[in-house]
């Protein structure tokens, strides 16, 4: 049976959607699509447009960026009529979702930079909303994705712009369907598939057609559950878990006045499903207030700072109870507190007559994390307050009979304080969506017991004298010692960050003090609380804290002694940075807190030593690695542990958990509890046999293929089929080598495949990606099952092989003997050559060995003499380019500097304003993205980004 092809798919989805009563169009380009836009406009406003007025649409559509263009779509437009007079137009009608007007088209062709021919668009009031890009069975369904990133690149902007109103893509190769939001800069990561609300995916293009385009379906999306994020600039849409939940919430305050609560495990984005739920909450007439309640001042400032980031402005920020209850008196519609300062706002005498006018009025809650401090007397003294509340908590661990802790008011669970559960995704949901990583979870040490024979860490500690061993000096200076050599295995050579927690401050200081004693080039720093001291305060998991436990400080419980210990760290840290933190005022400790959670997501700190803060409401997708030394439990462990697990690139394969107490059963338990009984093997990676085992027969598959290195040059003449499945084994590969060393007790002999054969094998798989990414776009019609393969380049990078570590290899060349030079030069050329941002700067370093080094006598005079040789050489280049392409040097210069200050490439018109003469339209289309190219290319190879 041959493979369906992509011509065969696209006609069946066409079929498809004209059933579902899409109105089918022919649109050749640009000047068709115009002419059905005016067409479909007139009868959406039930309006006649002169074609003066009409091209006074054009022009108002015509204006701004995607997220700006998003901003017209939902606006009215106040048209300037023929006869004086003016006339609203509706682009899309976003109160009454299905009464737009649908139609499809197919192959509808844009000359850019490049001509292109999209598959499938979805038209709603004439306007492209819905592109769908197919690729045939069989084939990736990321070359899609690619595919329209290119359009973005060469056509979507071209003439009158009108595919940058495209709202959301649609991927798919019939077997595998995904969607996304117009947003540029989201990686394939952010792609979706769609589910039932049992998390179900869809991922059948017919069945994904039936659930998701059916016209009122995917008009409520772009309408109600696309978030317009106004600091970002971006558009960012719903997962379906999402959607579920928001609408069962509305159902809930609309239909009834009882509570519930939504369990979304941790890192599946409750923020923006708590933020699009208070935004259409708001909307309600019979709600008076939104008010999104938290439980820490951190997580306070946080919230606020990604509520207004989605709508800047929507969320005044609550410094204190005074501005808190004159948010409950004026006219603010949401506002985000901690449940303290509301607690304080309805207990207090002084606020009572203000909050007092409240009492009947509807109120909506939303908690977030709602398994914390709510189970206490506060959660009940609100509830009583507000007569009319309804009470709506988000938690990504739910309390239920098996982790609860008993308090003052007894034991209580989710479900007791918040009615039933309104939509669940739990970890092991999230984790076959993609949307969080496994957890790679290591035990290590050994101890001894009494008769001195030797026990693994499988061991219950707990059965041990537990303080004498787990606080003694050498147990604490091993796991030391482990972590410093173990540390750029685990992070990728520091790629990504770590925390450490441990079980009290007392411990606490002690690793602080040893990391410092000891000889390393990692980056520690340190925050806890400073109130009275207690041993291992969340042996159970539960985090019971108040204000005292994050940013404000309760003075008359200071314990003198780490406070005097947490001032000198945070000297060290001054020292480190160049900053001015202190605990002598609490407003100074919280811009520690805030300043240390930017420089963690931001890598400039490796490892950040708690007890407890951080270990929940931490989000930060660049850490990795969680030590731990503590007693973890229940929804503590799984909080704790999730920390880790953040999707970010390829590169972060899983969370890398390294236990140093046995806390093997606590995992387990906690993982039947959160998810299934039968998740266990879902979440955590397998073994370090496992995955030895899976790269050997990966090898294997390689050799069938290409059974030498040199035979991979002989692929292409066998076709493109050929070398996509050299690419895609070999892709595999790398990744199971990135898993492989993660692990401890990673080492190459334990693999059928050697260093130096992988090494050679990824050289001539970078070899073809140069080839191909040269090849691709030079002819406009060209269609290749290659151009849009992805590479996954991350998995190669290594930033620790850098130009300062070729100079020492070059030094080693230079001393060696000359039997021995050409080994020595044929070695650096391969490490080169298997690095993809020192490709760029090969030809250079060829050239100073076989120009330069002939003259040098002393190696430890290569260093100066490769600078010379490098300043030389570029700026010959320098102004070889300004040459070529007549450019003003002073200008290019700027560009250049910018370029390497933000890291960010440079702009179209930036690079306009280099050029001497300026260009006519036409020549400006080829010109200038061929100097940007060269001032790229430029700073690639004579700059380390």
């Amino acid at each position: 049976m041959s493979t369906q092809s992509e011509a065969v798919l696209e006609a069946n989805l066409i079929k498809q959607l004209v059933d579902l009563e899409y109105e089918k169009v022919t649109i050749k380009d640009d000047k068709w699509l115009e002419a059905n836009l005016k067409t479909q406009l007139e009868k959406h406003n039930k309006f006649t447009m002169s074609d003066t007025e009409f091209k006074r649409v054009l022009n108002h559509l015509n204006k701004g960026s995607v997220f700006e263009k998003a901003m017209i779509l939902r606006d009215k437009f106040v048209l300037p009529l023929d006869d004086g007079t003016s006339k609203y137009i509706e682009f899309l009608d976003s109160e009454h979702w299905c009464q737009n007007l649908f139609q499809v088209s197919s192959q509808i062709t844009v000359d850019g930079t490049y001509k292109n021919r999209y598959d499938v668009t979805l038209l709603i009031n004439g306007l492209p909303l819905v592109q769908i890009e197919l690729k045939r069975r069989g084939l990736e369904i990321k070359e899609a994705f690619n595919q329209i990133n290119r359009y973005q690149r060469h056509s979507y902007s071209s003439n009158n712009a009108l595919f940058n109103y495209v709202q959301v893509f649609v991927i798919s190769n019939g077997v595998d369907t995904k969607y996304f939001a117009n947003n540029r800069k989201q990686s394939f990561k952010q792609t979706f598939f769609w589910a039932d609300v049992d998390n179900k995916n869809i991922t059948n293009l017919e069945e994904f057609t039936n659930a998701f385009l059916e016209r009122c379906h995917i008009s409520k999306m772009i309408c109600k559950y696309i978030v317009l994020a106004q600091v970002p600039k971006i558009l960012m849409i719903l997962r379906p878990y999402q959607f579920y939940a928001t609408e069962s919430i509305i159902d809930r305050v609309e239909n009834s006045d009882k509570n519930g609560y939504i369990w979304h495990t941790t890192g599946s984005g409750k923020t923006l499903t708590s933020f699009k739920t208070a935004q259409i909450l708001m909307k309600l007439p019979h709600v008076e207030k939104v008010v999104f309640v938290v439980d820490r001042k951190d997580l306070d400032y946080q919230t606020t700072k990604e509520f207004n980031s989605f709508s800047d402005g929507s969320v005044d920020g609550t410094d204190n109870t005074k501005a808190l209850v004159k948010q409950f008196s004026d006219d603010t519609k949401l506002i985000v507190t901690t449940i303290q300062k509301l607690n304080t706002a309805i207990s207090k005498k002084q606020y009572l007559s203000q909050m007092e006018k409240l009492q009947d009025k509807h109120i909506v809650f939303i908690f977030d994390e709602c398994h914390r401090s709510q189970f206490g007397e506060t959660h009940l003294a609100i509830t009583k307050f507000f007569h009319k509340n309804q009470m709506i908590g988000f938690t990504g661990t739910p309390i239920f009979a098996e982790n609860a802790v008993g308090n003052k008011l007894g034991k209580r669970t989710t479900t007791e304080l918040f009615d039933k559960s309104l939509h669940k995704y739990v970890i092991t949901d999230a984790i076959a969506d993609d949307n969080v990583l496994k957890f790679s979870v290591e035990y290590v040490g050994k101890y001894k017991d009494k008769e001195g024979s030797a026990s693994n860490i499988d061991i219950d500690v707990e059965n041990i004298d537990t303080k004498e061993l787990l606080e003694s000096d050498e147990r604490i200076e091993k796991i030391t010692d482990y972590i410093i050599a173990n540390h750029p295995r685990k992070t990728h050579s520091k790629e990504f960050t770590a925390m450490m927690c441990v079980g009290s401050v007392d411990m606490l200081t002690k690793y602080y003090e040893l990391f410092k004693s000891k000889e390393h080039n990692l980056k520690i720093a340190t925050i806890f609380s400073y109130s009275a001291n207690e041993d291992d305060k969340d042996a159970d998991g539960i985090y019971e804290l108040d204000e005292s436990d994050g940013a404000n400080v309760d003075e008359e419980h200071i314990n003198q002694h780490s406070r005097d210990k947490l001032e000198s760290y945070i000297g060290d840290y001054n020292a480190l940075f160049g900053t001015k933190f202190t605990t002598r005022d609490s407003q100074s400790y919280y811009n520690y807190y805030n300043d240390i959670s930017k420089k963690v997501k931001n890598r400039e700190i490796d490892i950040l030593l708690v007890v407890n803060m951080f270990l929940t409401g931490f989000d930060s997708p660049t850490l990795n690695t969680l030590y731990v030394d503590k007693n973890l439990k229940y929804h503590g462990l799984i909080q704790a542990f999730s920390r880790t697990n953040r999707i970010l690139n390829e590169k972060k394969s899983q969370g890398n958990i390294v236990c140093f107490r046995n806390l093997k059963k606590n995992t387990d338990d906690a993982i039947a509890l959160f998810s299934n009984k039968d998740a266990k093997d879902i979440i955590i990676m397998q073994p370090y046999e496992e995955y030895v085992k899976y790269f050997n027969e990966a090898f294997a598959k390689l050799l069938q293929i290409a059974p030498t290195v040199d035979s991979v040059d002989t692929l292409q003449g066998q076709g493109e089929d050929k070398v996509l499945e050299f690419v895609q084994t070999f892709r595999n590969i790398m990744r199971l080598k990135n898993i492989l060393g993660s692990f401890s007790d990673f080492k190459w002999t334990d693999l059928s495949m050697s260093a130096q054969e992988f090494e050679d094998y990824k050289s001539k798989y970078l070899d073809l990606y140069e080839k191909i990414k040269s090849e691709r776009g030079e002819g406009a019609e060209k269609v290749s099952i290659l151009d849009d393969v992805d590479f996954e380049l991350e998995l190669i990078h290594k930033d620790e092989i850098n130009v300062a570590y070729i100079l020492q290899l070059l030094a080693r060349y230079k001393d060696a003997d000359e039997k021995d030079k050409e080994a020595h030069k044929n070695n650096i050329m391969s490490i080169i050559s298997g690095q993809t941002h020192l490709r760029s700067k090969k030809e250079l370093i060829e050239k100073f060995i076989n120009e330069n080094m002939i003259n040098i006598n002393d190696s430890d005079t290569i260093e100066n003499e490769f600078e010379k040789f490098w300043e030389k050489e570029k700026e010959i280049a320098y102004d070889k380019l300004c040459s070529e392409e007549n450019l003003d040097c002073e200008k290019v210069k700027q560009v250049v500097d910018t370029y390497i200050y933000e890291e960010r490439k440079p702009l179209k018109d930036d690079v306009a304003k280099t050029l001497k003469v300026k260009p006519k339209l036409l020549e400006r289309k080829k010109i200038i993205p061929r100097v940007l190219d060269k001032i790229v290319k430029f700073v690639d190879t004579f700059y380390d980004l």
